[in-house]
C-alpha cells in the first residue's frame, strides 16, 4: 500500500471517529431531563414547598417541574417525591403522580394534575402533595424527584396506588427515567 493510501485512510478513521465523538455529544446533548424552575439541583426548597403539619410552616405547595427530551415512544409520565433520609432511614412518600399525558411537559407550582392524571397516595394515605417537615434541628433532608417516561396510555393505570404499587406496575414499562434532588431543613 501507498503512503498516500495509509494517509488516507488514517485520515477517514480520524474522521470517522471525530463523526462518532460529535454524534454521542449529540445525543448526551439531548438526555431525558427533569428540572424544578428556578432552583438547582440539590438546591434548598423555599417555605411555600414545605409541609403544613409539625409546625413546618409551609403551604404543601407542590413545586415546579419541567421535563425535556423524552424518548421517541413516550405515552405517558409517573413522577414520585420520597425522602430517604425520614423515618430513620426507611424513607417517606411526599408525591406520587402517574398518568401524565406524554404532551405534558411542565407542571406549575401547586397545579392540578394535568386531565387524566392521577395522584397516588402519599405518607399519609393521602392522594395529594405532601410537603417536607423533617424534625427540627436535624440535616437538611434529600427530597429526590423522579421522572419515569412510559409506554404505558395515560389511563393504564388505576387510581390511588402508593408509590411500592406504582413501581410493581411500571416494571417493564420505563424507557427512561431521571432525577432531580431538593433539599429542606428546619
Amino acid at each position: 500500500m501507498t503512503s498516500n493510501a495509509n494517509a488516507i485512510r488514517h485520515f477517514l478513521g480520524a474522521s470517522l471517529c471525530v463523526l462518532s465523538l460529535h454524534g454521542a455529544a449529540v445525543f448526551a446533548a439531548q438526555a431525558f431531563e427533569l428540572t424544578s424552575p428556578g432552583l438547582p439541583d440539590g438546591g434548598t426548597l423555599p417555605l411555600s414547598h414545605a409541609g403544613s403539619q409539625n409546625n413546618c410552616g409551609g403551604g404543601d405547595v407542590s413545586p415546579a417541574l419541567q421535563w425535556s427530551h423524552a424518548p421517541a415512544g413516550t405515552r405517558s409520565f409517573a413522577i414520585t417525591i420520597f425522602d430517604p433520609d425520614a423515618a430513620q432511614g426507611m424513607g417517606v412518600v411526599h408525591w406520587v403522580m402517574y398518568g401524565i399525558p406524554a404532551s405534558t411537559t411542565s407542571l406549575a407550582a401547586g397545579g392540578e394534575p394535568p386531565a387524566g392524571a392521577h395522584l397516588g397516595l402519599n405518607v399519609s394515605g393521602k392522594a395529594a402533595y405532601r410537603g417536607p417537615c423533617p424534625p427540627a434541628g436535624e440535616i437538611a433532608h434529600h427530597y429526590f424527584v423522579q421522572i419515569y417516561a412510559l409506554d404505558l396510555p395515560p389511563a393504564a393505570l388505576p387510581a390511588g396506588l402508593t408509590r411500592d404499587a406504582l413501581h410493581a406496575a411500571i416494571k417493564g414499562h420505563v424507557l427512561a427515567n431521571t432525577s432531580t434532588v431538593m433539599r429542606f431543613g428546619r
